[in-house]
């Protein structure tokens, strides 16, 4: 063991403890330290991670492992949650012995992005850390690729001018050389990379290896099938999420962090990040999803693997005719997709004969003892209910006790009559037929409305059951003279600018829009038909509609504008992904008008601002 170490702070990189222990030991020749420290003169220094843990963790004594050192004092755990654990326990082999594929397995060779040349600190950790320890030292959140804020203090990170001048040799932090004014510099994505080094510094903080690549992308999948990104057979709907993330993310955002994403490219990082590949996707890549998905790190460890919109079998019964009701009977879940929604659809299928199906995803676990749609009631649940129609009780209580509506009791009951009825409605159509022969032969003068009003009932029926026969049976229609036109179409064209004018003011204000159009405005004037049909006799009525009736992207544009306003009323960050989704429109339709709505936003926000400065 060693006579002493100059024991790491709080998040102190093991290089800039070993820097620290090479001033304070006296040391001339940084071979020496090496010496010390690893038994061997030719180990190289490495700022991130190093080797040779397992002799160094030897000499440091029982307070020391290979496992403390490398999650408490190198910036591994930045990259150890989102690799597979083959390649956790290979590197954790590789930090013990000289470590020459490290790198290469944790990806920071092909993989790495926004490489920092050099070491970073943050002013005010300098200073409290010179406060209390007497000296600063190098932290390891600072020195993360993509992170450009400390996490504690939200300030800019700042270059040391220091540089190695040889290999072997170590750099340690010096109160003379460290600037500790303010750093003003105008930066657009200042809020955002504030947030994203904060999550970067609660990955530093994870439990080393206590979620693994394999997890990581089961919590993707489950969160992103919150967001109706996932397709029934588990697929990712790429092209909606990249629009997505675009519209997410400032414009320029994703290009300054060299994480631009390329639709074309089968292997943009967007991608593989979701898909069940090997290969690496850098750290700040998946904070980016993480912000994207509005997760903080603590939380998206409790997060649930996805097992599929309806989780992993076996399934309830939910048929409370049988005795095994609620009872898990059920292996497996067909999934389909529903056309409309896309959302998934489960069918599950018991061997009484009970075939039940929801819509999903199943949010909580009591949704699985949920049914939206009884397709198939089976015999065992026909056969109690023949047993509960023998003891009398009423139709509601029967209703209750099978957990069906009244009308399906109703239904069912009467399968065993059906035959009977079709009889009698047989009989009835002769008896009516008959009848209504009689009078259309005894009341020939009669127009065939007029016959229709004198046998109402008879006229129903047949209508309904054969309307062939009727028609033909009806006397022929008589011609009409025509008729004479007494309306006075100019005061009724004045009328209908009137009222429609007024229900439009009406419809703009309602709460929820509506889609104006001319049905919706005839309909609730009462006056459909005539701007069906007489329209060219009411040119400023005609004119008038159409300068109000919307087509279906104007009004998506209108629902959008007013999501946008209220945000901006409200004085909250628009973000044009949360306006499609309180809007309500699909992403294809989205993506042609969001040119409109960013021109439309920077016209709200120059208002603002001019009215800001002129006040």
């Amino acid at each position: 063991m060693l006579p002493f170490f100059t024991n790491p702070y709080p998040d102190e990189l093991l290089y800039s403890a070993i820097a620290r222990y090479h001033f304070y030991s006296g040391n001339l020749d940084y071979k020496d330290t090496l010496e010390e420290l690893f038994d061997n003169r030719s180990v190289i220094p490495s700022v991130e991670i190093g080797s040779h843990f397992s002799v160094l963790a030897a000499k440091l004594g029982l307070h020391y492992s290979n496992e403390k050192l490398l999650a408490k004092h190198t910036i591994y755990p930045y990259y150890s949650s989102f690799l597979d654990k083959d390649r956790q326990q290979e590197i954790l082999n590789d930090v013990q012995e000289l470590g020459q594929a490290l790198y290469t397995r944790l990806g920071t060779v092909a993989g790495s992005i926004c490489r920092k040349k050099g070491l970073y600190y943050c002013a005010e950790c300098a200073r409290l850390d010179i406060e209390k320890y007497g000296d600063p030292y190098i932290h390891r959140e600072h020195q993360l690729q993509g992170i450009d804020y400390c996490p504690h203090h939200e300030l800019q990170l700042k270059k040391y001018p220091i540089t190695k001048d040889s290999r072997i040799a170590y750099i340690r932090f010096e109160e003379k050389y460290m600037n500790f004014s303010p750093l003003y510099k105008v930066d657009s994505y200042k809020d955002i990379s504030i947030q994203l080094a904060k999550q970067a510094y609660k990955l530093l903080q994870l439990s080393l290896h206590s979620l693994c690549r394999e997890e990581i992308r089961l919590k993707y999948r489950a969160l992103l099938r919150e967001r109706n990104l996932v397709t029934a057979s588990n697929h990712v709907r790429q092209e909606e999420l990249y629009r997505a993330i675009n519209s997410y993310f400032p414009q320029g955002f994703l290009e300054k962090y060299e994480s631009s994403i390329n639709q074309e490219d089968e292997y943009n990082w967007l991608k593989i990040i979701t898909r069940n590949t090997k290969r690496h996707v850098h750290p700040f890549r998946h904070l980016l999803l993480l912000h994207f998905l509005e997760q903080d790190i603590n939380d998206f460890v409790e997060v649930a693997s996805d097992n599929g919109p309806f989780g992993s079998g076996p399934y309830p019964c939910l048929n409370r005719a049988a005795t095994h009701y609620k009872e898990l009977m059920i292996p497996s879940v067909e999934v389909t997709c529903d056309f409309k929604s896309k959302a998934p659809i489960g069918t599950f299928h018991c061997s009484c004969g009970f075939v039940y199906a929801r819509k999903g995803p199943d949010t909580f676990l009591s949704d699985k003892y949920k049914i939206g749609r009884v397709k198939v009631f089976g015999e065992v649940w026909k056969e109690r209910l023949q047993e509960l129609l023998k003891q009398n009780l009423s139709t509601r209580s029967i209703a209750r006790t099978l957990g069906v509506d009244s009308k399906t009791v109703k239904k069912y009951s009467k399968e065993g009559i059906d035959k009977q009825l079709v009889e009698n409605d047989n009989q009835l159509i002769v008896q009516y037929k008959k009848e209504f022969a009689q009078g259309v032969c005894k009341h020939s003068s009669l127009t065939r409305t007029e016959i229709r009003t004198k046998y109402p009932k008879q006229y129903a029926y047949l209508y309904r059951h054969d309307k062939e026969w009727l028609m033909a049976t009806l006397p022929a229609n008589k011609k009409r003279s025509p008729a004479v036109n007494h309306v006075n179409w100019e005061k009724r064209d004045k009328e209908y600018v009137v009222k429609i004018k007024d229900l439009h003011l009406k419809l703009l204000s309602l709460e929820k829009p509506v889609h104006i159009t001319k049905t919706l405005l005839g309909k609730k004037l009462n006056i459909l038909a005539n701007l069906e049909r007489h329209l060219n006799k009411l040119p400023n009525t005609q004119q008038l509609l159409n300068d109000i009736t919307e087509t279906v992207q104007q009004f998506q544009i209108r629902r959008c504008y007013k999501v946008i306003d209220e945000t901006m009323e409200n004085n909250a960050v628009v973000l044009l992904w949360k306006v499609q989704k309180i809007a309500a429109i699909k992403s294809h339709h989205f993506h042609e008008i969001k040119p409109i709505l960013e021109r439309y936003i920077k016209n709200k926000q120059d208002v603002k601002e001019d009215e800001q400065t002129t006040g």
